[in-house]
C-alpha cells in the first residue's frame, strides 16, 4: 500500500527566492561594497555595530551574516559568540570578513561559530561563490530541520513546532509592540464522521482541511499547524483581533466550501469547523499560554453555542 505521507512538493518549505543577507561593518564602505554586490539577488541588511546586528538578527532572522571581526564595542567574535548562544538565531550561519589574515584569528572565528572567514579586500568572485555555497547548506538545513517539525498526515507543522513558534512570537510582539493573534479550530463531530464513513476518509478530511488552511492564510509569516486529533491552529504574528476574526470565519466558510459530506453533523450537511480567536494587542499582559488558553475558551464556546462559527475575544 502506498504511503499517504506528504511528498516534498506537498510540504510547507519552499527556497528563499531572495534570501535575506546581513552585512556587519563599522566602515560604511565595506557595506556599500558589499551591498552592490548582492542586492539584486538578496534582501541586504546593514549593521555598523555588534548591538545593531544582534537586534537586526532578531527582529529580520538573516539567512546568512557576513561579518567584520573588527569593531568598536562589541567585536565580530562577540557577535558571533552571542548569537551561536541564542537558541532564536543560533542556526544563523556566520562568515567572518576581515583584514586579518593570521592563522590563529582564522582559528578563533571557527571555535566561536562562523562557517567560513574571508579576507579583505574581498574578491568579489570568491565572496560571492561563498555566500552562494553557503546559503545552499542554510537551505538544505532548514529543510531536515523543519522536516522535523512535520505531520505525517496532513503536511501542516505539528505541535512540537507550533509551541515553538507560539513562544519566540510572542516574545517578538512583546518586544516591537505589534499584534498577535491565534485560531483554534476544532472539526465538527469528527468522530461521528470517522464512524460513519472510515478512518480512511476521515484521514483525507483532515488533509483537505489543513490544505483549505495553509493556502487561505494571508501573510508569509502565518502558521497553521495540526495541534492534534481533529485540531488545527493557526499564528497569525502581527494580526489585529478584528482582522483575526474576520480570518477566522473565511476560513469556516472556506471548510464548508469543499462540500465533503457529513451525514452525522448536528452543525450542517456538510464538513464544518468551530473555531476560537484571541489576541493579544497594544500594551495586553499575560503569556503565551494564557493567548492559547484564551483562544481554547473561544473555541469551547463556538462548540457549546452551536458549532460551525467563531468566536473570540483580546487578551486583557
Amino acid at each position: 500500500m502506498l504511503s499517504d505521507a506528504p511528498t516534498i512538493a506537498h510540504l510547507p518549505i519552499s527556497p528563499p527566492s531572495r534570501p535575506k543577507l546581513l552585512v556587519v561593518d563599522d566602515q560604511p564602505i565595506n557595506i556599500q561594497i558589499l551591498h552592490q554586490l548582492f542586492s539584486a539577488t538578496c534582501q541586504v541588511f546593514m549593521a555598523t555595530s555588534g548591538e545593531q546586528a544582534l537586534q537586526v538578527c532578531h527582529d529580520k532572522q538573516p539567512d546568512l551574516i557576513l561579518l567584520d571581526v573588527v569593531m568598536p564595542g562589541m567585536d565580530g567574535y562577540a557577535v558571533c559568540r552571542q548569537l551561536k548562544a541564542d537558541e532564536a538565531t543560533a542556526h544563523i550561519p556566520v562568515i567572518f570578513v576581515t583584514g586579518h589574515n593570521d592563522p590563529e584569528q582564522e582559528t578563533l572565528g571557527l571555535d566561536v561559530g562562523a562557517v567560513d572567514f574571508i579576507a579583505k579586500p574581498v574578491n568579489p568572485k570568491v565572496v560571492q561563490a561563498r555566500v552562494k555555497t553557503q546559503l545552499t547548506l542554510k537551505f538544505q538545513a532548514d529543510l531536515l530541520r523543519q522536516l522535523v517539525y512535520l505531520d505525517g498526515l496532513t503536511g501542516a507543522y505539528n505541535r512540537r513546532y507550533f509551541d515553538q513558534q507560539l513562544g519566540h512570537e510572542w516574545a517578538r510582539s512583546v518586544r516591537s509592540g505589534t499584534p498577535l493573534s491565534m485560531i483554534l479550530l476544532d472539526v465538527d463531530f469528527f468522530k461521528r464522521y470517522n464512524d460513519f464513513y472510515g478512518h480512511q476518509a476521515g484521514d483525507d478530511c483532515l488533509r483537505q482541511v489543513a490544505a483549505t488552511l495553509k493556502s487561505h492564510l494571508r501573510r508569509p509569516a502565518d502558521l497553521a499547524a495540526r495541534y492534534g486529533g481533529e485540531e488545527f491552529a493557526c499564528i497569525l504574528p502581527e494580526t489585529s483581533f478584528d482582522d483575526a476574526l474576520e480570518l477566522a470565519n473565511q476560513l469556516g466558510q472556506q471548510v464548508q466550501s469543499l462540500h465533503i459530506a457529513h451525514a452525522r453533523s448536528d452543525a450542517a450537511t456538510v464538513v464544518s469547523v468551530s473555531l476560537g480567536v484571541a489576541a493579544r494587542e497594544g500594551d495586553s499582559r499575560g503569556s503565551a499560554g494564557e493567548l492559547l488558553g484564551l483562544a481554547d475558551t473561544q473555541l469551547y464556546r463556538a462548540k457549546s453555542t452551536g458549532r460551525a462559527r467563531a468566536c473570540g475575544e483580546r487578551l486583557g
